[in-house]
C-alpha cells in the first residue's frame, strides 16, 4: 500500500466510505521558519499530524514484524514515497519574498511517527537559495488551494522562527471561516475529482494559513 504514498493515495484514489470529498484529509500542522548562521532564511520545517480515519487507512499492512507497533523504520518507505509525491502539489507550501516566488529543493530530512492513533510526518524543505532578509517582507502560506486536504495550524505556536535575528518578527493570519453553503457544495463533489470548478477555487484559494516575516 505504501507504494502509492500517504497523501498521494487520497489525492488519486480517495478513501472508501469517507463521508465527504472536500476536504478529504485533515491535517493538524505546525511550521518553523529556519534561519542559517548568517541570518538568512534557509528552510521551512513542517510537522503534520493526520486525522485518525486517514491514519487507519494509511497504515494497513505496515506492521511487518507483527509486534503491534509501527516503528520509524517500518514507516520510512511510506515517508519517502510521500515526500516524493508531495512535490507534485508543491508540498502545499508557498513562499514569497516581495513579488518573487521562492523555490524549494526536495526534502532530505523526513520521517513518520505513529502515536496516539495518528501518523505524524516531519520534513524539512530547504530553500534552493538562502534568502537575505532585507526590508522586504516574506510571506509563507500553508494550504491546499483545491481544499482536498484541510490544514489547521496548532493552537499553540502555529508558526515559529528558529535561529532568527533578534530584529525579525512573525505575524500569523488564520484562514477565514468557510460559509456553510460553500462547505456543503464542496462536500458533494465526488472523491475522484481533484480539481475544483473555478468559482470554488476562488474561495478555497483564500483558505491559507499565512505567516508574514519581516526583519528590520
Amino acid at each position: 500500500m505504501w507504494k502509492t504514498g500517504l497523501i498521494a493515495a487520497a489525492l488519486t484514489a480517495g478513501l472508501a466510505g469517507a463521508a465527504q470529498a472536500h476536504p478529504h484529509v485533515f491535517v493538524e500542522a505546525r511550521a518553523e521558519v529556519v534561519f542559517d548562521d548568517a541570518g538568512r532564511l534557509s528552510a521551512v520545517r513542517h510537522v503534520w499530524s493526520f486525522d485518525e480515519a486517514f491514519t487507519a487507512f494509511a497504515v494497513q499492512g505496515l506492521d511487518e514484524n507483527g509486534d503491534g507497533e509501527l516503528s520509524r523504520e517500518e514507516l520510512q518507505p511510506l515517508a519517502q514515497v510521500n515526500v516524493e509525491s508531495l512535490a507534485e502539489y508543491e508540498f502545499f507550501t508557498f513562499l514569497q519574498q516581495g513579488d518573487a516566488e521562492v523555490a524549494f529543493d526536495p526534502p532530505k530530512e523526513y520521517w513518520l511517527d505513529f502515536y496516539g492513533g495518528r501518523l505524524t510526518l516531519f520534513f524539512t524543505l530547504p530553500l534552493r537559495e538562502a534568502r537575505v532578509m532585507d526590508a522586504s517582507t516574506v510571506e509563507l502560506d500553508v494550504f491546499d488551494p483545491n481544499y482536498f486536504v484541510a490544514f489547521e495550524m496548532t493552537q499553540e505556536t502555529p508558526f515559529a522562527m528558529v535561529d532568527a535575528p533578534s530584529t525579525c518578527t512573525l505575524d500569523f493570519t488564520p484562514p477565514p471561516p468557510l460559509d456553510p453553503q460553500t462547505a456543503t457544495t464542496l462536500a458533494a463533489i465526488p472523491q475522484t475529482e481533484r480539481e475544483l470548478p473555478s468559482d470554488l477555487v476562488q474561495i478555497t484559494e483564500t483558505l491559507s494559513n499565512s505567516a508574514r516575516i519581516g526583519c528590520k
